[in-house]
C-alpha cells in the first residue's frame, strides 16, 4: 500500500473532497443550465443563416420580428423559470394573457376609464388571482398543476362569457388609437429609442421610406420589458436572499422549511409573479395592436414551461437560471420567424417544439440524475 507523506495528505485529502475538488473550465460549462439552449440557439442561428440568409430574416426589420416573438415569449418564461425553480407549475397564465387584456378592452372602451386606470385595474385583478392561486397550493397542498388547471379553465371561461354578456362580441377593437397619447400606454405600447433611429436614419444606417421615416422605427416595448424583467428576475435569482430561498424551496421544501425559510410567502409571490408576467405580455399586446381578443395566450402557458425546460430548469425544481429561459424563447422566436421567411408551412414549427421538448425532457432527467448523485 503507497503511503502518503504529511505534505501531501492535504491535497490528496482536497483531490477526494468533492467540495474542494478542482474542475476544468470545460466542465464547468458543461454542468451550466443553459449550456443546453445556448448550443441549441447557436444551431438554430447557424442553420438560418444558411438557408434564409439572403431572405431578410437578418436585416434590422427581420431580426426585430424574430426579437419581439422571442421577447413576448421570454416575458412568460421568466415568471414561469421562477415558479418552476421554486417547485411550482402555472398553467393558467396563457389564460391569464386573454384575461388581462379583455379588462383592459373593456374598462377603456365600454366603461369609459382612462388607459392607464384600465391597466392598473388588470394588473390588480391578476396579480389578486396570482394570490389566489398561491394561496390554495400551500394551503392545501395539492399539486401546483391542479390548481392552475383548474384556473386555466375558470379564467378562459370568464373571459369568454364577460366579453360575450358585457359587449356581445369576442374581440375588442379601438381599446387605444395612439397608444403614446396616455402616459403608462406608453411604457407598453408604441416604441423605444426613436430618436435614435431617426438619426440611424437620417445618416443611413437605416433604410428609410421616400419620406423618410425610418423602417424601424425603434425597439419595440416587448422587447425592453424582456430585457428588464430578465436582468431583474437573475439578479433576485443569482444575487438575493430571495432567490437563496426560491432554491431553497424547490430542492427540498421540507428541509427549507426547517432551515426558517418562509416556503409559504415564496410560493405565493412567485405565483403571484407570474401573473404579472403575463399581464405584461397581454399589456403590450393591447397597447400594440389597440384592441383585445378571447382567445389570446391559447397555448402559451406549455411553450413557456418548454422554454424554460429547454434552458436547463428542471421539472422538479431548485435548478435552473433565467438565462437559460431567455436562450429558450430565443430558439422558439428564431425558428417561428425563420419558418415564415423561408416559407415552410408554420404548422412545422408544432413539430420542432415537440422534438425539441423531448430532447430537453431527456437532458433534463440526465441533470436531474446529477444532481440527485451530486446531494
Amino acid at each position: 500500500m503507497a503511503r502518503v507523506s504529511p505534505a501531501e495528505r492535504p491535497a490528496a485529502a482536497a483531490e477526494e473532497d468533492e467540495r474542494v475538488r478542482r474542475v476544468s473550465a470545460l466542465r464547468q460549462l458543461l454542468n451550466r443550465p443553459e449550456f443546453g439552449a445556448l448550443s441549441g440557439a447557436i444551431l438554430v442561428f447557424v442553420f438560418f443563416a444558411i438557408v434564409a440568409g439572403d431572405s431578410g430574416m437578418f436585416s434590422l426589420d427581420g431580426t426585430m420580428n424574430w426579437l419581439q416573438v422571442s421577447a413576448e415569449l421570454g416575458i412568460l418564461a421568466i415568471g414561469a423559470t421562477l415558479l418552476m425553480i421554486g417547485g411550482g407549475f402555472d398553467l393558467s397564465i396563457g389564460s391569464m394573457i386573454g384575461f388581462s387584456g379583455m379588462l383592459m378592452a373593456i374598462a377603456t372602451v365600454f366603461w369609459g376609464w382612462p388607459v392607464w386606470m384600465a391597466i392598473l385595474f388588470a394588473f390588480a385583478v391578476a396579480l389578486a388571482i396570482g394570490f389566489v392561486n398561491g394561496y390554495i397550493t400551500v394551503r392545501t397542498g395539492l399539486p401546483s398543476f391542479i390548481v392552475t388547471l383548474a384556473f386555466l379553465f375558470i379564467l378562459r371561461g370568464l373571459t369568454i362569457g364577460l366579453s360575450v354578456s358585457l359587449t356581445n362580441r369576442t374581440i375588442i377593437s379601438d381599446v387605444i388609437n395612439d397608444p403614446q397619447s396616455d402616459w403608462l400606454a406608453d411604457l407598453f405600447g408604441g416604441v423605444a429609442l426613436e430618436w435614435l433611429f431617426r438619426w440611424f436614419g437620417e445618416i443611413g444606417l437605416v433604410a428609410t421610406f421616400p419620406n423618410g421615416r425610418p423602417v424601424v422605427e425603434g425597439i419595440p416595448m416587448s422587447i425592453v420589458w424582456f430585457f428588464v424583467l430578465a436582468i431583474v428576475a437573475s439578479w433576485v435569482l443569482m444575487r438575493t436572499r430571495f432567490g437563496n430561498w426560491v432554491f431553497a424551496t424547490g430542492g427540498d421544501e421540507n428541509a427549507a422549511k426547517n432551515t426558517g425559510v418562509p416556503v409559504r410567502f415564496v410560493k405565493i409571490s412567485l405565483f403571484m409573479f407570474t401573473a404579472f408576467c403575463a399581464t405584461v405580455y397581454a399589456a403590450c399586446q393591447v397597447m400594440e395592436f389597440g384592441s383585445a381578443s378571447a382567445d389570446r395566450g391559447v397555448l402559451k402557458e406549455l411553450e413557456a414551461i418548454a422554454a424554460a425546460v429547454i434552458g436547463g430548469t428542471l421539472l422538479t425544481g431548485g435548478y435552473g437560471t433565467i438565462v437559460g429561459a431567455c436562450f429558450g424563447a430565443l430558439i422558439f422566436g428564431v425558428v417561428q420567424m425563420g419558418l415564415y421567411f423561408t416559407g415552410v408551412e408554420s404548422s412545422w414549427f408544432r413539430v420542432f417544439v415537440g422534438v425539441m421538448l423531448l430532447v430537453a425532457v431527456v437532458l433534463n432527467n440526465y441533470i436531474r440524475k446529477r444532481v440527485t448523485e451530486a446531494r
